[in-house]
């Protein structure tokens, strides 16, 4: 059962537009899940007031399904899906900084046409 859910949790999941929160997770399975090792997701919300609420959204996602899951930092992402375009960038004063050029090419297997830019630039 953990494999399954391993491989029905998506890649992103980001809300459709504005700009908001982001965080890049590592989720891995547990001793029940030995064949599948890990992947990256990046998750967005701008009904999430810190990059923590984000986290804890998909930490509860991943004990459902006996995974086991990291922050490994966050920042922000502007999503405009009328001019296909998406802006990442920032950090998470909790969590520090996401990998933006990593967070993109995970972003690129859901928006693949859409302009994704990343920068270290701005809060």
């Amino acid at each position: 059962m953990a494999n399954r859910a391993f491989d029905s949790i998506p890649l992103v999941d980001v809300d459709k537009k504005g700009i908001f929160k982001y965080v890049l997770i590592k989720i891995y399975g547990n001793e029940d899940c030995a064949e599948t090792s890990e992947k990256l997701v990046v998750r967005g919300y701008s009904d999430c007031q810190f990059h923590s609420d984000i986290y804890e959204r998909m930490m509860e996602i991943c004990k459902k399904n006996g995974l086991d899951s990291e922050c490994l930092g966050g920042g922000r992402i502007e999503h405009d899906p009328e001019k296909k375009y998406m802006k990442v960038y920032g950090f998470s004063q909790g969590f520090g900084k996401a990998d933006h050029v990593e967070s993109k090419r995970i972003l690129q297997t859901k928006y693949k046409d859409y302009e994704i830019e990343t920068t270290d630039e701005g809060y």
